[in-house]
């Protein structure tokens, strides 16, 4: 079993003291004087000042540039007024930082340009060493400088969804090889898991030493499998993860698309905070939680296109049904849409704030 390292007086030092937050109050089951709102993918995407600033720069290229990752991350705080910023990055930016061929393509997503199907390829993945990200380091350090009282979320790809990128080539429908492999070669699998588990955790170990105050795992296509499956092949190793940040004492939060038949699995990895998608009443998933539990979520990022009384109620019942949580962090169900009106998102923000 890998030992963690003790915390250093260094990542202490540099985290700041951010006693009133609404988000970070939320997040350790407290009841903030409003509920606290972000959403997941408000850095870039619908932002025209992201557009400007991103002209002829790919994806990539900008999460490993301090300045411009520091920028885009900071851009929706100003615009919208959200009670915490979520680091601009990708899940796939450790791998590429490891070396492999790996890159964004426009439209589609994540593509890999040799997929990893047999031992071979597993036991060629390199690891991630620390200095590779220290890119990305620095940007969060910029950002703790030139957030003043706003959270950093920073965030990492868990292991399921990293391999299934890498076993299918790119973003799949049916995950049909990953699952192949998984039940075909379980041993090859785990190893395979485990070592995407050592990616992810130093990636988020480097955020966290750079001092940001909260990480998310995302394991965005876990809801592909059954609750079998994922406890068998899937919660091993994303408890790892989450266990070796533990030491840290940041929020954790971990969510995942349509994944509300594996809340409870989900938990037991070691999340602080259950993100949840818009697929089930944020009420429904703390009784299916054991009725105690913080969550996040679970606007339909659909509905962001929806006419202003269609949205305001939707807004209104999910503020009412988080308050039978613990803690309740408003956000989407997934990620903004990139076609989505900023204006509508910081109306959001104020009409939450409000209830």
């Amino acid at each position: 079993m890998e030992t963690v390292p003790q915390l250093s007086s260094s990542p202490a030092s540099i985290r700041r003291d951010l006693g009133g937050s609404p988000f970070l109050a939320a997040a350790r089951g407290e009841r903030p004087a409003r509920t606290p709102v972000w959403f997941m993918r408000q850095a870039g995407r619908s932002l025209p000042e992201y557009r400007k600033l991103r002209e002829g720069v790919a994806m990539l290229d900008a999460c490993f540039d301090p300045e411009m990752l520091a920028e885009i991350t900071l851009q929706p705080v100003r615009r919208h007024g959200v009670d915490a910023a979520v680091l601009f990055s990708d899940i796939v930016v450790p791998l590429k930082a490891a070396g492999l061929d790996i890159d964004i393509v426009p439209g589609t997503g994540p593509v890999v340009a040799e997929p990893v199907r047999d031992a071979a390829a597993v036991r060629a993945l390199p690891l991630l060493e620390t200095e590779q990200v220290a890119r990305v380091a620095e940007g969060v350090g910029l950002l703790v400088e030139r957030l003043g009282t706003t959270p950093l979320i920073g965030f990492a790809g868990a292991p399921f969804t990293l391999a299934s990128y890498l076993i299918e080539g790119g973003p799949s429908r049916n995950h049909e090889h990953t699952k192949a492999l998984m039940h075909s070669e379980p041993a090859l699998w785990h190893e395979l898991a485990g070592r995407l588990a050592d990616i992810a955790l130093t990636f988020l170990r480097a955020q966290l030493d750079a001092g940001v105050d909260a990480i998310q795992l995302f394991d965005s296509w876990a809801g592909a499998l059954s609750e079998r499956d994922y406890r068998e092949f899937v919660q091993p190793h994303s408890a790892k993860v989450l266990a070796g940040v533990a030491n840290y004492g940041v929020p954790r939060i971990h969510f995942g698309v349509g994944t509300g038949e594996l809340l409870v699995a989900m938990r037991e990895a070691g999340a602080d905070v259950m993100g949840v998608d818009w697929r089930i009443p944020l009420d429904e998933a703390v009784r299916r939680l054991g009725g105690s539990a913080v969550v996040q979520g679970n606007l339909d990022p659909a509905l962001l296109y929806a006419s202003w009384p269609v949205l305001e109620a939707e807004v209104r019942r999910i503020v009412e049904e988080g308050r039978s949580a613990e803690g309740h962090i408003f956000n989407l169900g997934h990620g903004v849409l990139p076609s989505v009106e900023p204006e509508v998102l910081a109306r959001v923000v104020e009409l939450v704030h409000s209830l």
